[in-house]
């Protein structure tokens, strides 16, 4: 099934936001499995990048000029060595949007707890959306 996730871009060039297909190898019925059939297929990108060493390629200097707008240039080095482990990506993934640190909207609505029932056609269009803290590490209550 191809759904259309919306990606945020780096650098000023380009649109800052646009969606891209994105494939689930199988299609969901509730949120849960929406995040997990979306973890399957980031983690089999990342292990194949990593199996092909797809990081070893020298960086553009567009790609360059972008990373520097946002105060970080990455290499995509695995410096681990380790390929992802689906299993453990995925807890974390649904533990991270049962804490609230994720949300995920499809055709505009948000999406409700992660065993609620999901009607995904193809061709949807999905936002998922990572909360970040602005406090960093310390919670005050007033």
């Amino acid at each position: 099934m191809i759904i259309r996730i919306t990606i945020k871009q780096l650098g000023k060039k380009r649109n800052k936001i646009q969606e891209q297909d994105f494939y689930l190898s199988n299609c969901p019925s509730t949120v849960g499995e929406l995040i997990t059939e979306a973890v399957r297929t980031c983690v089999a990108g990342y292990n194949q990048r990593f199996e092909t060493k797809e990081a070893d390629r020298a960086l553009s200097a567009e790609e360059i000029e972008d990373m520097s707008e946002i105060g970080k240039i990455a290499f995509g080095l695995n410096y681990g060595n380790r390929r992802a482990d689906f299993d453990q990506a995925a807890e974390t993934a649904l533990q991270a949007y049962e804490d609230g640190l994720i949300r995920i909207f499809v055709d505009g609505e948000e999406l409700g707890a992660a065993d609620q029932s999901l009607s995904l056609c193809e061709g949807a269009s999905c936002t998922f959306l990572k909360l970040t803290m602005l406090s960093g590490s310390f919670f005050y209550t007033w």
